[in-house]
């Protein structure tokens, strides 16, 4: 016989897998057990492989060039937040500097600033964050600052207010699910550089974001999206959401063009329908890809926002 949950159930159970595998993604001890473990290492990398390129550089230039061929642009992010040693961030800061020298065209480049030092030291980030800014202008290409947590936010906000003082390409990007995004939008509008507007995956409660499973996060993306389009700031709408993607899509009138300051946006392994259906749209058309050996909390987070994808893990697993 077998027992089917109600719908409800359901739900509760898939929201509270979600919020587990959040906590799994902030065990900074897990981000390196897991890789190295040899019975579990191996599994989680089977898993790993639909959301990450690799672990080197060079995975990543290979990825790159297969998407630029399918016609979209590429964000590339060297993964590694809440770097915690002041040497190893500056020598991290290094393969960002081999990424902006080595990348093609159509590459944009991303990175936590806990990555580069903020987590150690605020000034020390933003050296290693002008180093990484010189070379991306140098090399005529974005950078964009990824969203942390909301314990971050503040710093992670005013640094790149500081290095908008000196540049003009460094975008940054706000989470739809902290209920401070509708100040902060104002704020960033003012600035230059991309602004990438995602949902938003951290662990977070309540009074600070709205669940994921909540009909206002909906909302609210939908209403700062709109002010993005309206405002002709460049932006990027970085979601796999269908319902969203639509509705974005029909407020800027079901077509676009290569100049167009918006683009859509996905995750690499999770949305190439999404961006093809609109670059047929004329939209342009980005794909985020990640790369590095410390995998194991993206991957979380990457579970975490949708429960049908812990069933293609089990079955990526056991491949």
């Amino acid at each position: 016989m077998t027992t089917n949950l109600p719908s409800t159930g359901t739900t509760a159970l898939a929201s509270e897998a979600g919020q587990a595998l959040r906590r799994l993604a902030l065990d900074e001890e897990l981000k390196w057990r897991v890789p190295k473990d040899p019975v579990l290492g191996p599994l989680a990398r089977k898993v790993a492989r639909r959301f990450v390129a690799g672990e080197s550089l060079t995975d990543a230039l290979d990825r790159a060039q297969r998407i630029l061929a399918d016609g979209h642009r590429v964000n590339i992010e060297y993964m590694g937040e809440s770097c915690l040693d002041r040497q190893r961030a500056t020598t991290e800061t290094d393969v960002f500097l081999d990424a902006a020298r080595l990348l093609p065209p159509g590459c944009s480049i991303s990175l936590d600033l806990s990555h580069i030092g903020l987590a150690v030291d605020e000034e020390l980030a933003l050296a290693n964050a002008c180093r990484i800014a010189q070379a991306t202008a140098e090399t005529g290409r974005e950078m964009v600052i990824s969203a942390e947590g909301s314990d971050r936010t503040d710093a992670v906000l005013a640094l790149h207010r500081t290095l908008c003082e000196r540049f003009d390409h460094v975008g940054i990007t706000i989470q739809a699910r902290l209920h401070r995004t509708a100040e902060d939008l104002q704020e960033v509008l003012a600035l230059p550089g991309r602004i990438r507007l995602v949902k938003g995956a951290f662990l977070e409660p309540e009074t600070i974001a709205y669940s994921r499973e909540d009909t206002a996060l909906a909302t609210a993306y939908v209403n700062y999206a709109e002010q993005l389009a309206d405002s002709g700031h460049l932006c990027s709408f970085a979601t796999h959401d269908w319902a969203l993607i639509h509705r974005v899509d029909q407020h800027l009138g079901g077509t676009g063009h290569e100049t167009a300051p918006w683009e859509f946006e996905t995750l690499l392994g999770l949305g190439p329908d999404r961006l093809n259906a609109m670059a047929k749209q004329g939209h342009p058309t980005r794909e985020y890809v990640v790369f590095g050996t410390e995998w194991w909390l993206y991957v979380c987070n990457r579970l975490a926002e949708d429960p049908q994808r812990l069933l293609q893990a089990l079955i990526d697993a056991a491949s």
